[in-house]
């Protein structure tokens, strides 16, 4: 006599989600295995349902159809696959490290996340019995736990959700439980805010640069914007004198060369300041050559960026300032910049992809025409006591 099946159970769930609200299915296998899966978005007009779309009792028919053949065992995707997630992990690396769409930096990052975060948590346990539900308690208690920021938090689900994705194609698994419509993302908030020195402050950190290279380093960044990465890049053919411009081709981070953030070249042009720094440099003995870096190290070398900043640090200190970033004295070129300067011009000297990231440097605009012409909207007066905005005129309890 065959053994008697488990019974089965589920529910439907209504979920409010940005674009509307959706109906879910929950519902747990023969084999103790809980499946959350979405069925569709939810009509909660008396009216009938456009295709696609789902009422209660609809939702409700579609869970009895997936219960029924889940106790008769013909339910796809039920019987496990036998695969770990380390098995699918490996897989997935494997895959991404052959494949020409991406680079060897984010290779790494995907490597990271995995034998850092994902292998500790899901590691030996059977593909398919990771649920949606496992993945949402992982998110929260790594958001609750405050050990990383939501937007890493983000790329760790992004990770998952390629695992699995590549799981289905690879072991026939017939579901993705990390995928973006079950797991829903926190949300990454960009507040804008940032700090820097001002002109006063500057000076100091640069009177206390541990050497003049170090000073002229300090000093390009604030007065051209351009990334460490950038800097570390700069060779003396890119550094035009006579035109008084910096041209930035390269980008050096993670071990290599390749082009700049945002994949453009572009030219920023050189204030007295960078341009008498920069001379000054190419006073030096040694390393002044067309194809020799700029800021190098004493066997003419890429700098060393950690070195770097514990010396930054350190001027810092020396200085009697706050702490703030050596990437941050690239949003002293953007504040300053855009004082005088529209902020397109901004964009493109500062190398940004996007005109939103050049915003929020706006605010530091100082615009007193816009004032005036407020305080003239809401009738305000000038300067002779007569009101400002258009004359208004009213016939009600006139004489």
């Amino acid at each position: 006599m065959p053994a008697k099946l488990e019974r089965t159970s589920g529910h439907v769930k209504l979920v409010q989600r940005q674009k509307g609200p959706v109906w879910y299915l929950r519902y747990r296998l023969p084999d103790g295995r809980h499946v959350k899966r979405r069925l569709g978005p939810a009509w909660t007009e008396r009216t009938r349902p456009p295709g696609g779309f789902y009422t209660r009792k609809m939702a409700e028919a579609a869970l009895r159809d997936v219960l029924t053949d889940a106790s008769r065992g013909t339910l796809a995707g039920m019987h496990s696959t036998g695969v770990t997630f380390a098995d699918a992990a490996a897989e997935f690396l494997r895959f991404v490290t052959e494949s020409r769409k991406r680079d060897a930096v984010t290779v790494r990052d995907y490597r990271g996340v995995i034998d850092g975060y994902l292998l500790p948590e899901f590691g030996g346990q059977v593909l398919d019995a990771i649920t949606a539900d496992d993945i949402e308690r992982y998110r929260d208690r790594l958001l609750l736990e405050g050990r990383l920021s939501a937007r890493t938090v983000v790329r760790h689900l992004t990770v998952l959700h390629g695992i699995f994705k590549r799981a289905k194609r690879v072991y026939g698994l017939t579901h993705n439980p990390a995928a973006a419509e079950l797991v829903e993302r926190p949300q990454v908030v960009y507040t804008g805010e940032f700090d820097t020195f001002d002109r006063e402050e500057l000076d100091l950190l640069i009177g206390a640069a541990e050497s003049a290279q170090d000073a002229a380093i300090y000093r390009v960044a604030a007065f051209t914007g351009l990334r460490l990465g950038e800097l570390s890049a700069l060779r003396w053919r890119e550094v035009d004198f006579v035109g008084g411009m910096l041209h930035v081709r390269r980008n050096f981070t993670d071990g290599r060369e390749k082009v700049p953030k945002g994949k453009r070249v572009r030219s920023v042009p050189m204030v007295p300041e960078v341009i008498d720094a920069l001379g000054r440099l190419k006073e030096r003995e040694h390393f002044t050559g067309d194809d020799d870096l700029v800021f190098c190290s004493v066997a003419g070398g890429y700098l060393g960026t950690w070195s770097l900043r514990q010396r930054f640090y350190k001027a810092i200190d020396r200085a009697g300032l706050r702490r703030i970033r050596l990437h941050d004295l690239r949003h002293y070129f953007g504040t300053q910049a855009v004082t005088m300067l529209d902020g397109f011009r901004v964009q493109s000297y500062m190398g940004h992809e996007h005109y939103s990231t050049t915003q929020r440097y706006l605010h530091h605009k100082p615009r007193p025409e816009d004032a005036d012409a407020l305080h003239q909207a809401f009738g305000g007066r000038g300067r002779e006591g007569e009101t400002g905005g258009r004359r208004r005129t009213s016939t009600i309890g006139s004489s």
